[in-house]
């Protein structure tokens, strides 16, 4: 196990546990139907869909991007996983897509909120062919997450960089170089899957939701279609794969999405706004639905 973080002893890790202040990974878990949140997170949640009412849409579809990015590159041949940002523990997560196609698939979770890592076995439920670990770390600490991730990958292999949906959580004048200083580690036919939130295609509903999550102190970072390919651009030796390149999520290789769970009609009218969410099928998404890129590359030395 990299670090000593599953070893944690569980008062301490309680102290860690802010349940008066959303955190971006539990307002994440509730609108993808999960249980590990507190109040305060379903709060967040629920203004950002008072916000945008099909805001739902861009996290769901963005977990979609996700899983068949991965199941892409597992079908390639890729065999090792580090996904930084990974957030609480859900259905389909990395390593149950690899290892479904690749059984030695190996994963290396990375995550900083102290509710995920309460969560982590959860994570490690690697077959008995592949492996999985997770690493209590900050996306802004790339050194010590490289130095713990080796214990678990093998760096003169390809590894697949995932940095879903949280490099918008970083301010640019250190998102650019974090990024340069991960992708740098990685051997060539290493691959990076990424998204990123964005105002460029619908910045009324997207805004709204910007000033929800702001008002409650996250750092939010809108970029454009040009500043999602900059990560690709700027960071030597990595290509961005295309086509389709930077793309709305539900438009890159688009596929249908798994049917949510079965609810009986008037149980599911019972339900809060929020509550539904996990039940609506995603796949009447439209064009004005999405305000997030997604994108791949290719690491060539």
């Amino acid at each position: 196990m990299p670090g000593d973080a599953l070893e944690m002893d569980p008062a301490e890790l309680r102290k860690r546990i802010d349940t008066t202040k959303a955190h971006s990974a539990r307002v994440y878990d509730v609108f993808l139907g999960g249980k590990d949140n507190y109040p305060v997170d379903r709060e967040a949640a629920a203004a950002a869909l008072a916000a945008n009412p099909r805001g739902y849409l861009d996290v769901r579809h963005n977990r979609d991007f996700m899983r068949r990015a991965v199941t892409r590159l597992a079908e390639e041949g890729v065999r090792q996983f580090l996904d930084v940002g990974t957030g609480l523990p859900t259905g389909e997560n990395v390593h149950q897509i690899a290892q479904r196609i690749a059984p030695d698939s190996r994963v290396v979770y990375v995550d900083n909120d102290p509710v995920v890592l309460a969560h982590a076995r959860a994570l490690l439920t690697s077959g008995p062919e592949g492996r999985t670990d997770y690493i209590d770390a900050d996306l802004d600490e790339p050194g010590r997450i490289l130095e713990l991730a080796a214990q678990t990958l093998d760096f003169g292999e390809p590894v697949a960089l995932c940095l879903v949906a949280v490099l918008h959580f970083v301010e640019d004048e250190r998102a650019y170089p974090i990024v340069r200083e991960l992708v740098e580690a990685l051997p060539d036919g290493s691959r990076l899957v990424l998204s990123h939130l964005t105002d460029e295609m619908h910045p009324g509903p997207a805004r709204a939701v910007q000033r929800t999550y702001t008002e409650r102190g996250f750092t939010f970072v809108f970029r454009s279609r040009a500043e999602v390919e900059r990560f690709f651009e700027e960071t030597p030796g990595l290509g961005l794969d295309a086509p389709p390149g930077v793309a709305p999520v539900h438009r890159w290789h688009p596929g249908a999405a798994p049917l949510p769970p079965a609810i009986d009609a008037e149980e599911f009218e019972a339900l809060d706004d929020i509550e539904k969410i996990r039940y609506r099928d995603i796949n009447d998404v439209t064009d004005d639905d999405i305000n997030v890129y997604g994108a791949t590359g290719t690491v060539t030395l």
